[in-house]
């Protein structure tokens, strides 16, 4: 569905993020985890696949590789077998282990806080090291991911053609504090309610101020 090309006033953007933030409260992620290695190795395997899936395929791989240690030891084809279903799983598989020989050799089997250090993790972009950050440490860190991409556009917030002038417009926005939350306002409302393809408008808090156009809607239900 095609975006508006233009941004909506700050006073309105500023208005739809306390919409959203009075709408979920208390949003938080969707993936099940035990400890800020198991956070990092579940967001790792959710690029390119739902958080559904990730979290029927953690509590296996978890259980046989709880800690940095074991998955660093892990023969490759093993992991491979039990992550099959997440998508792109020789990559993934192959990262998260050498994700976990970093942590070992390098952090002494902690997860790194630090962006730079996290970002210097294999299989770990800026997305991941936001989410790691906001959700295991309460870092001030805003992620851009589909959701937060396609929401921040539909609803004028952003006219960033990257992730990153996403965040940087996004961050102008949202205070510090509120950053992480702010990442997941927009996902559950990108997955509740202003999905992709087809946005459920009639059904949207910030209706009144969605500047994308009614026309496009319609014909976004239509396709």
């Amino acid at each position: 569905m095609p975006f508006p090309k233009k941004k909506v006033t700050r006073r309105a953007a500023l208005e739809e993020l306390a919409i959203l933030e009075e709408s979920y409260p208390q949003a938080v992620t969707a993936l099940e985890y035990g400890s800020e290695f198991q956070l990092l190795v579940a967001v790792i395997l959710s690029a390119q696949c739902t958080d559904a899936r990730v979290n029927m395929t953690t509590p296996t791989l978890f259980a046989k590789y709880p800690t940095p240690e074991k998955l660093a030891r892990a023969r490759q084809s093993d992991v491979e077998t039990v992550i099959r279903s997440c998508g792109f799983f020789r990559m993934k598989a192959k990262n998260i282990i050498a994700c976990a020989r970093d942590l070992v050799e390098r952090f002494g089997g902690r997860v790194p806080q630090d962006r730079a250090d996290l970002e210097s993790l294999a299989g770990v972009g800026r997305k991941t090291a936001s989410v790691v950050m906001a959700a295991a440490f309460h870092a001030e860190a805003l992620a851009v991911d589909t959701h937060v991409f396609r929401v921040a556009h539909r609803l004028g917030l952003t006219l960033g053609t990257t992730p990153r002038q996403v965040e940087e417009d996004m961050t102008a926005l949202v205070p510090p504090s509120k950053w992480g939350d702010a990442t997941h306002w927009l996902i559950v409302h990108g997955r509740q309610v202003c999905k992709a393809p087809t946005p459920l408008c009639e059904r949207c808090q910030v209706n009144r101020l969605c500047p994308t156009p009614a026309i496009i809607r319609r014909q976004s239900k239509d396709d």
